[in-house]
């Protein structure tokens, strides 16, 4: 099963631009235990760069990094944030939406658990339906199938989440183009 995550930064920064026009700088948090790092960093930079926004890179492999990381976004002034697909992120998410509404962080996430919780927007695979794909496989194997036979599969749902509680808080009017792309708004 292939999450096909990173791959999705690019739309994620289109997204993040639009909802937070503002923003002259977007700030990636990206976890440097994490082999695909360096991919994603270069891609999150090209993608920055055609939508004209500055990409600061902030690093955390740990939840006080992730709390330093927080203290040098706020310094970024007029900044919005861009938490990239890792396992890690996704067991520290409230401490990331905590942070993310203490510091007034306009953010996107992977997953809508995120949004959900209080994040502000998420854009990205589902994770039910990625789960029900694992559990079709796990049958197809104990049915007999060899797992090398088996292709590798990816997501076929993505989800745009949007959490108008939190844009609110925040500040932010939501445009009617991201409203009318939702998969699901939370009021």
């Amino acid at each position: 099963m292939s999450p096909f995550s990173d791959e999705l930064n690019v739309k994620r920064i289109e997204l993040l631009s639009e909802l937070a026009p503002q923003a002259g700088v977007i700030a990636l948090l990206a976890n440097p235990s994490n082999a695909a790092v360096e991919r994603t960093i270069r891609d999150a930079q090209e993608a920055a760069q055609v939508k004209g926004v500055q990409l600061q890179i902030l690093k955390a492999s740990t939840e006080s990094e992730i709390d330093a990381a927080f203290v040098t976004f706020v310094q970024l002034h007029d900044g919005a944030l861009l938490v990239t697909a890792d396992p890690f992120f996704n067991s520290r998410r409230e401490q990331l939406v905590a942070l993310a509404a203490r510091y007034a962080a306009p953010a996107i996430y992977e997953f809508r658990e995120f949004a959900a919780g209080g994040g502000l927007i998420s854009y990205g695979p589902s994770l039910a339906s990625m789960y029900r794909q694992a559990g079709a496989y796990a049958g197809r194997i104990l049915a007999g199938a060899k797992p090398a036979d088996l292709p590798v599969q990816q997501p076929t749902t993505f989800e745009l989440v949007v959490n108008l509680n939190t844009a609110r808080a925040l500040g932010l009017t939501v445009p009617p183009s991201i409203l009318a792309r939702a998969d699901e708004v939370i009021e």
